[in-house]
């Protein structure tokens, strides 16, 4: 028998960053910045990286960091991304 070495499957959490990053598109679209402007202004300075993260393309998603910086350049309370 194998055991349960977490609460929350693998699926789970892909959903779950999958959701912070859309939050994350959406404020970002509403106040019309690009993510260029953004990865430059939270220190990210490959867009690459920055899209491939909003985009959870090849297993890259945003760090806790990453989120709070976000939350700082679009004046809004990080709770809104969850």
């Amino acid at each position: 028998m194998q055991e349960k070495l977490s609460n929350a499957t693998q699926e789970e959490i892909l959903e779950f960053y999958k959701n912070v990053s859309r939050k994350i598109r959406s404020l970002r679209e509403e106040r019309g910045v690009s993510q260029l402007d953004l990865a430059l202004d939270i220190g990210i300075k490959s867009i690459a990286f920055y899209s491939n993260c909003e985009n959870n393309r090849y297993g890259k998603h945003f760090n806790l960091e990453h989120c709070y910086k976000i939350a700082k350049s679009l004046n809004v309370n990080i709770r809104e991304f969850f």
